[in-house]
């Protein structure tokens, strides 16, 4: 498998980067923090309180029919817009500390990345857990007044509460992978960024 793996704090350019290194590329595309989203946002509608003791997240992430593209299905249903909500953002935050989701979804990922022999993959732990020997691990990064800039839409105390939440949870925490291209993105251009990593590519 062929595997760009790009990790990186909220609001440092994970989704617009590595979408315009996949079209450029000519490979697939996958958000795994929708992936989380998604479970998130199934655990609201069934009403379960994903912060009680013993909330059985990971049963319901297994018997999630998900399907991951441009849009995300859930049982069928279109459900992009959905997930970005701020009550799933922050529900988010706690599904993906769960033991058990996210031995879920890392399987799930791998068989997406399997099944299209490699990908362009984003996320916050890709290149250091779920796909180590990736062909080229990234780590973007921005200034905290960047970052935030990018994503006015949300609380500022909400991205404050996901770096600490991302970088400090016991399994997975946010951390920049053994051998990671790390690129920060403040006030560089989108194609500028792309020139580097697909320069940084190894031929095949």
């Amino acid at each position: 498998m062929r595997v760009i793996a790009i990790d990186g704090p909220v609001g440092s350019g994970k989704s617009t980067i590595a979408r315009a290194v996949a079209r450029r590329l000519g490979m697939d595309h996958l958000e795994t923090g929708a992936m989380y989203r998604a479970v998130a946002y199934a655990a609201l509608l069934s009403g379960m309180d994903v912060t009680a003791a013993g909330a059985d997240l990971a049963r319901l992430a297994a018997a999630l029919d998900l399907e991951m593209g441009e849009r995300v299905l859930l049982h069928g249903s279109d459900v992009t817009d959905e997930l970005r909500t701020p009550e799933v953002t922050r529900v988010s935050s706690v599904v993906a500390a769960d033991r058990g989701v996210r031995l879920e979804l890392v399987r799930r990922q791998r068989t997406w990345a399997a099944l299209r022999f490699g990908g362009v993959i984003e996320g916050r732990d890709i290149g250091s857990v779920v796909f180590p020997d990736a062909v080229l691990k990234v780590f973007l990064t921005a200034t905290k007044l960047e970052r935030a800039r990018r994503r006015a839409e949300e609380d500022p105390g909400d991205v404050a509460r996901r770096d600490a939440a991302d970088s400090s949870r016991t399994l997975s925490p946010l951390v920049v992978a053994e051998g990671a291209l790390v690129i920060d993105t403040t006030d560089r251009t989108v194609d500028d960024i792309v020139d580097e990593i697909v320069a940084a590519f190894p031929a095949a």
